[in-house]
């Protein structure tokens, strides 16, 4: 078989076995001990306020020094998220907040936020390569917590997120390779 016909079998077998696989894909991740919404979920779940102390955290890779999905609170970064009015009392607050908030300095939390994003751009690679249309698959999940202490007891916890994230981006340029060049002809004009 010669070289050319070679060359034209394998482009022939990759037509054939679908362009999208030579479409990019991108990965974000928080580097860190849980690969799941739930495992970071049971992590703080096993948290007890009033019971769990900071090194009990840090033998459970609950630790900043150790993972960089959780960030050091101050006393000063604790009260800007808990900002309450007038609308709210003190005694509203619940019990473990309430007493953070009074302990001054003695007050300091984690914040923990972490996640996993895969973008595969889908559909047609011709379309996407001449920047005609560009489709892209978003799946993921995003976990966010709140530990509290005063001096070196938890006293509160607390956590939300997305535990299933899926989206679908889609965008389309009728002038294809054209459309930038376009519109940044377009700016320059307005400038």
């Amino acid at each position: 078989m010669r070289p050319a016909s070679l060359v034209a079998l394998l482009a022939a077998c990759l037509l054939a076995a679908g362009c999208n696989m030579l479409l990019p894909r991108q990965k974000t991740s928080t580097l860190d001990s849980w690969s799941s919404f739930d495992d970071a979920k049971a992590a703080v779940d096993a948290i007890v306020p009033y019971e769990t102390r900071r090194p009990e955290l840090a033998a459970r890779n609950i630790d900043p020094y150790k993972n960089s999905a959780i960030t050091i609170l101050s006393y000063s970064d604790v009260v800007q998220r808990f900002a309450v009015g007038a609308a709210v009392k003190a005694e509203e607050l619940d019990r473990g907040v309430h007493e953070c908030l009074t302990a001054g300095k003695a007050c300091t939390g984690y914040q923990i936020e972490l996640g996993r994003t895969d973008r595969n751009r889908i559909g047609s690679f011709w379309l996407d390569t001449f920047n005609f249309k560009r489709e892209v698959d978003v799946r993921g999940w995003n976990f966010r917590a709140l530990v509290l202490f005063v001096d070196d007891v938890v006293v509160y916890t607390l956590y939300g997120g997305q535990p299933v994230l899926h989206q679908e981006e889609v965008t389309r340029n009728p002038l294809g390779p054209l459309q930038s060049w376009g519109e940044a002809a377009g700016s320059a004009l307005v400038k």
